[in-house]
């Protein structure tokens, strides 16, 4: 077991009022998972994240970390959780950025005394595993967003943790360089990484083993991808939309005159047909709407 949530509960004080950002979550993920966790604003999925980080404790219940109580470490001890054993991942990149891609990457070790000796070896591995082994000299503003993000990750993974936190990390990058950054965490996580992602994006989320959805503070539902109602649903319509589409395009064609192009799975065709990545699903492919960022 890598984590163990029991009646996790949060509570801000704002002014006289006290707000509940967890109501009592139970929650297990064990090693080698890879786990999406979801909700809309409010549910209490960053708390939940920074509580899975520690970076805050939660008011009530408990927190097991591969098999030690979150609670009864003190600051310098949390610290070093942080940096041995969980590798964060941020939306927003957060690199340094007069710093080259090596520097960042290298920047967890230098509060790793025991990982320090062969540092830029280490640092120069991770950069290798995530594609980036001819941009270890470039600075940030020489780098696309995926790019970004892959040193990033680099960076999550360069002390080798037990857990890689994942908070919203394509939400900054358009559909293609998205679906790049989820095909490198597919791979991690072939190769043994437990890995928990917070995203809003159901077809994100989708790449997970299992889904966990949130609503006030409290766990709604906690089902394997290919299990959860609300994520078939979706494949559902997406799968319409992309038939719509499709024939819609081959009406345009015929009408034009023009030969209809070969449109995988349309009956016909003579193509294929495509599957949605993810959750085993039969459904057409779907392309994601473009976003901001960078290509990788």
């Amino acid at each position: 077991m890598t984590i163990r949530l029991s009646s996790i509960q949060k509570i801000y004080k704002v002014g006289v009022e006290r707000v509940h950002a967890l109501r009592g979550v139970d929650l297990e993920i064990k090693r080698g998972e890879f786990v999406a966790i979801m909700g809309s604003s409010g549910s209490g999925k960053s708390t939940l994240m920074n509580i899975l980080g520690c970076l805050d404790r939660p008011s009530n219940g408990e927190y097991v970390l591969n098999g030690k109580p979150v609670a009864k470490m003190g600051a310098s001890a949390l610290a070093e959780v942080r940096n041995q054993e969980i590798g964060f991942v941020f939306q927003s990149f957060e690199l340094l950025p007069r710093s080259s891609a090596l520097q960042n990457v290298m920047l967890p070790l230098i509060y790793s005394p025991k990982r320090w000796l062969g540092a830029r070896k280490r640092a120069r591995h991770a950069l290798e595993r995530v594609g980036l082994g001819e941009r270890v000299k470039h600075r940030p503003n020489q780098l696309s967003g995926g790019q970004r993000q892959r040193v990033a990750i680099a960076r999550a993974l360069v002390n080798e943790p037990s857990i890689l936190l994942a908070d919203e990390p394509t939400g900054n990058l358009d559909s293609k360089t998205s679906e790049e950054i989820i095909a490198l965490f597919k791979r991690l996580h072939s190769d043994g990484q437990t890995i928990v992602i917070v995203t809003h994006e159901e077809d994100i989320a989708g790449h997970a083993e299992r889904i966990v959805r949130l609503k006030d503070g409290r766990v709604m539902s906690d089902r394997k991808t290919a299990e959860d109602p609300i994520h078939r649903e979706y494949l559902d319509r997406m799968a319409v939309a992309a038939a719509d589409m499709a024939k819609h395009d081959a009406a345009n064609a015929a009408s034009n005159g023009e030969r209809s192009p070969a449109i995988p799975g349309l009956p016909g065709s003579g193509e294929p047909r495509v599957t949605v990545a993810g959750a085993g699903s039969a459904s057409p492919a779907v392309v994601r709407p473009g976003g901001a960022g960078g290509g990788a």
